[in-house]
């Protein structure tokens, strides 16, 4: 498993999508796949930016590792920002009136919906949102 280190509250997904599309430049992937992961560092590193409470001096590790048999791959995200399971919360309504009323909140639900497992947990002062996807 290889890993990166980012600023925590920078907000820029480019250093990370790249490092996982390093990662997996090796395997058959689909554009489709390709493209969920990316969505999903996206709104993962816009979230921990925005609610961890971090400093301009933290920093979020990123690992990736590509799994074989079944191909798939998981990526972590780990930082020590404040305590915050972003998948307790309750799914949010979808329905075409709640969506067209609502500002912004939808970021988890989408990377859900589009990784096959996502997980989290809170270990030795670390927040980790492990992400999973089947290619």
């Amino acid at each position: 498993m290889r890993s990166i280190t980012v600023p925590a509250n920078d907000g820029d997904p480019a250093p990370i999508v790249e490092f996982v599309q390093d990662e997996l430049s090796q395997y058959d992937c689909t554009t489709r796949a390709l493209y969920q992961i990316e969505v999903a560092i996206e709104e993962i590193v816009v979230n921990i930016a925005s609610y961890a409470g971090l400093s301009e001096t933290d920093g979020v590790e990123v690992r990736c590792e590509v799994i074989d048999d079944p191909l798939r791959v998981v990526v972590r995200f780990l930082d020590g920002g404040v305590p915050f399971d972003p998948l307790a919360k309750e799914d949010p309504d979808i329905s075409a009136e709640a969506i067209m009323e609502r500002e912004g909140g939808l970021g988890i639900f989408m990377v859900k919906q589009m990784m096959d497992d996502v997980t989290y947990t809170y270990e030795d002062g670390k927040n980790t949102l492990t992400i999973l996807k089947r290619l």
